[in-house]
């Protein structure tokens, strides 16, 4: 192992154990951002589940300035200051509840959302202190770290949220303070290179326009390929629980369906580097593609528990080699220069996406079922596979 190597898998430790903390914000609102809702409403609860889609929104309105503030102060500080602004979304959030206001609850779920956006740097963070090869199995190493999540965010909701009862969830959004403080002692070890800022700064430096990045075919493709892998995954996510119980099953069958999705989700992250080394990010992508087709297939073959439950364990499968997959692919479409502006589009346009994606999926199910929710996968993976197949026109075009 150089010493190159070295010192990014030190980064990626670090950013990954730094997202199994405070990246516990994400899961923490998604499991009860609704619940809180509904007990913050008075008689009309169809707004409920809007604080959850205020989270996403977060993420998506962040993006660009949690780049362009990375980019301004460094990534050790622009995450600081992310931390930060989870700990005050945590804060307000709480506060809310103790009040009963809902519009409040909202805006502290927003900021949340926008705390998250600098986590959701951590990937490209650890991408662009590696050397070449080491690229994708940095990436995966960070997502890796979403395991740990997935494990402290319930557990979390489970021991806190009647901490301040009768004020229910207050506890667990409190919880989300302690959890930023712990990320940012964490953070505070992170060793990579700081801006350095002259006459002439280093963005501009050879930088080519947003335009002209964004309509090559490497990018193009890799964030057609992300947007539907990742919005897929969302939209049939959050419409599965919906159908279990709507098909006879209980609510702890339905939540142990989706703890099964998220372990399929960030469990192969240990390995995917390596795949995306031997196989290449193009290969990969299309395999996690096929798999989510293979989720609709199951999917649509019946209702009993255990499609339920494959459908969703091939759907976290294929997000994991789709996503991680398509991110290789963006962390090499750009040059050093560049990487802050796409960086920001790029999750502006992705988690903007799925924003959409988690609002649409009750919709759909309420007004077609889970036969048409599923279906809509098809078309999607579709497009997503021709833009690949562009991408791999185009690159054979090219001459050596």
């Amino acid at each position: 192992m150089t010493g190159g190597e070295r010192e990014a898998r030190r980064t990626a430790y670090i950013l990954a154990a730094s997202q199994a903390i405070i990246g516990s914000a994400a899961p923490i609102s998604f499991a009860i951002g609704g619940l809180a809702g509904y007990y913050l409403l008075d008689a009309d609860k169809s707004l409920a589940t809007l604080p959850i889609t205020g989270f996403s929104l977060g993420l998506a309105i962040g993006a660009l300035p949690a780049a362009a503030i990375i980019r301004r102060i460094g990534q050790r500080s622009g995450f600081m200051f992310g931390t930060a602004v989870t700990a005050i979304g945590g804060a307000v959030a709480t506060l809310a509840l103790f009040r009963a206001e809902f519009w409040l609850f909202v805006f502290g779920l927003v900021l949340l959302g926008a705390g998250g956006a600098f986590v959701q740097q951590f990937r490209f963070a650890a991408a662009d202190n590696a050397p070449p090869q080491f690229k994708a199995n940095a990436i995966s190493f960070v997502l890796a770290g979403g395991i740990i999540t997935a494990i402290i965010g319930p557990q979390i909701v489970i021991f806190t949220r009647e901490l301040f009862a009768p004020v229910m969830f207050a506890g667990s959004f409190a919880s989300i303070i302690g959890l930023a403080a712990v990320g940012a002692i964490i953070l505070s070890f992170l060793r990579v290179k700081e801006p350095v800022h002259d006459h002439q700064p280093a963005s501009e430096a050879g930088a080519r326009p947003l335009k002209e990045i964004v309509t090559e075919p490497r990018f193009a493709a890799a964030l057609t390929c992300a947007v539907g892998s990742y919005t897929l995954m969302s939209f049939v996510m959050t419409g599965a629980p919906l159908a279990m119980v709507g098909c006879g099953f209980s609510p702890d069958e339905a939540t142990l369906g989706i703890s099964w999705h998220v372990m399929a989700m960030f469990g192969p992250s240990f390995f995917t580097g390596r795949v995306i080394q031997r196989f290449g990010a193009e290969r990969v992508v299309a395999f996690g593609l096929l798999l989510l087709i293979a989720c609709a297939i199951v999917a649509l073959s019946g209702i009993a528990l255990w499609q339920f439950w494959t459908a969703l364990i091939l759907l976290g499968l294929g997000w994991n080699f789709g996503f991680i997959g398509a991110t290789a692919i963006v962390s090499t479409a750009y040059r050093p220069s560049e990487k802050s502006k796409v960086q920001g589009f790029h999750d502006f346009v992705l988690f903007g996406a799925v924003a959409f994606a988690s609002l649409m999926s009750g919709a759909v199910y309420n007004a077609y079922g889970w036969d048409t929710l599923n279906w809509i996968v098809f078309p999607v993976c579709a497009i997503c596979l021709a833009a690949l197949a562009t991408l791999s026109l185009a690159q054979r075009r090219q001459p050596s």
